[in-house]
Parts: C-alpha cells; sequence; structure tokens
C-alpha cells in the first residue's frame, strides 16, 4: 500500500490531537465510528451468496446482461 505523504500527516496529525482529548464521549464517538468501519456487508454474506455476486459480475462483464423490461416483465409478479 503505497500512501501519500499527505495523508500520512493527516494521520499523524490525527495521532497527536487524539493523545490530547480527554472527553471520553468524544473518544467513545471515535471507537464508535472505528467499529462501524470495520463492518463490510461482504463479510457478513453467506459463500453461495458471495460465489452468485461473482457469476453475476463476470456475466456482466463479457456482455450477458438481461434488459430492465425484460427483468421487470419476468419478475412482474414479485414487484
Amino acid at each position: 500500500m503505497n500512501t501519500s505523504p499527505k495523508i500520512l500527516n493527516q494521520k499523524l496529525e490525527l495521532i497527536q490531537w487524539l493523545s490530547t482529548i480527554e472527553d471520553s464521549s468524544i473518544i467513545k464517538k471515535i471507537m464508535d465510528l472505528r467499529k462501524k468501519e470495520s463492518k463490510d456487508w461482504w463479510n457478513s454474506i453467506a459463500d453461495k451468496e458471495k460465489e452468485s455476486i461473482e457469476i453475476g459480475l463476470k456475466e456482466a462483464e463479457s456482455g450477458k446482461l438481461t434488459s430492465h423490461s425484460k427483468a421487470r416483465k419476468l419478475y412482474e409478479k414479485w414487484l
């Protein structure tokens, strides 16, 4: 991972700022944000779902697509 000098400087500024915080509510909010950022929906779905998504992406990349109107007709009773 090649991080730009600007990003590295911003990280250092944040570290310095964090070390001065005394307000526990701010620290809690930062910790909550950290937890929220680490939750990737991809990690919470089943392997079968991942496989299905990957197949769909490959089909789309190769041009195997169905038009929106055709899909609406096909799945009309569920929409």
